[in-house]
């Protein structure tokens, strides 16, 4: 089986756009698909939102991405949490099924039959959303309310599945659920609850359902997960996160995994960078070479085999520079995963 190369999500804006005007475009976008508006139709939001995310989202799919996530450019947690702030508003911690909606993918949805046709291919989308433990750490902390924690599950799953498109030209091939703090820094409850709380947030069908982790310490735990169909972790930047998992482990609970071979710590390399003498990287210096990948890539493959059906970089790229030494990233990792597959 071949290993589909995907990314995590986010990805810089253009030098063009500031962030406090795609922040603003975006709210107002989600607000008006919300009340069942047009977003083209307002200059604003057509100019900072719609036409920065659509150029964005083809500069990935250019790169040879097998599965491409929308980019992800307003704050991750805050796409659920805004909306959560205003259901709390009400009484309540669940946000309605109509609200939970991703912009990004209501507008390449809009965009699809163009982008097929540019690209001579039908796009697959992977859908990336912070998970219902991440946004407990963040808006409750640690202390366990089984209540609050299964309302926010609940709320992840409404916005999964109206993430989930299928029709001739697109189609939602995984929606990934990242919980980055699990193994980290974690909520005071027993393994049950958090395992039932995911199973809940995971209840939907027709997408692969993946979940990525910075951490692979608790990953064991998360093997009893039934809705769960790929576990995911980083190990460009942090390869001891390997250790954690085995293929008769994945073999035993029927899971897959994807495992990041390039790096995007960018602060990290930076620092590297800076120590050798290099004070304004260029986005080649920033990128690690085909090769390195793809050695990275061939020992993961080695270890996991056909259990390993998809791999990428580690983690998303908002961070970086600018959106050519992001793309720069992405081409060498297809390249290097291409080469050995």
């Amino acid at each position: 089986m071949s290993t589909l190369v995907d990314d995590i999500g986010s990805f810089p804006l253009p030098p063009s756009v500031s962030k406090d005007a795609f922040n603003r475009a975006y709210q107002l976008a989600r607000d008006a698909i919300i009340s069942g508006g047009d977003i083209s139709k307002n200059e604003f939001v057509r100019k900072n939102f719609y036409e920065v995310t659509l150029e964005s989202f083809k500069k990935k799919i250019m790169t040879g991405l097998d599965v491409t996530n929308y980019p992800q450019q307003y704050d991750g947690i805050k796409q659920v949490s805004d909306l959560i702030h205003k259901a709390m508003e009400k009484g309540s911690f669940l946000v309605d099924e109509k609200q939970s909606i991703l912009p990004e993918v209501h507008l390449i949805n809009a965009e699809a039959k163009a982008l097929s046709e540019e690209f001579r291919k039908k796009i697959l989308l992977r859908v990336s959303i912070f998970g219902p433990l991440e946004l407990y750490l963040k808006e409750v902390g640690t202390t366990p309310y089984e209540d609050v924690l299964k309302s926010f599950a609940e709320t992840i799953r409404r916005f999964a599945k109206n993430a989930i498109l299928n029709s001739k030209h697109i189609e939602t091939k995984v929606v990934s659920i990242d919980e980055p703090s699990f193994g980290f820094l974690n909520i005071a409850a027993e393994k049950d609850l958090i395992c039932d709380v995911l199973e809940k947030a995971f209840d939907f069908q027709g997408a692969v359902r993946q979940i990525h982790l910075h951490s692979a310490s608790r990953l064991p735990d998360l093997l009893e997960v039934a809705n769960i169909d790929v576990v995911s972790f980083e190990y460009a930047a942090s390869p001891r996160n390997i250790e954690s998992v085995s293929r008769r482990m994945l073999e035993e609970a029927d899971k897959q995994i994807r495992v990041g071979v390039s790096r995007t710590d960018i602060d990290a390399i930076m620092a590297e960078l800076h120590d050798q003498g290099v004070e304004k990287p260029t986005a080649e210096q920033l990128v690690e070479d085909e090769k390195t990948i793809r050695k990275r890539y061939e020992r993961a493959k080695e270890k996991f085999g056909d259990r390993m059906t998809f791999t990428g970089p580690d983690c998303g790229l908002g961070s970086w520079p600018s959106q050519e030494a992001a793309q720069l990233l992405l081409k060498r990792t297809v390249n290097a995963v291409k080469k050995t597959s």
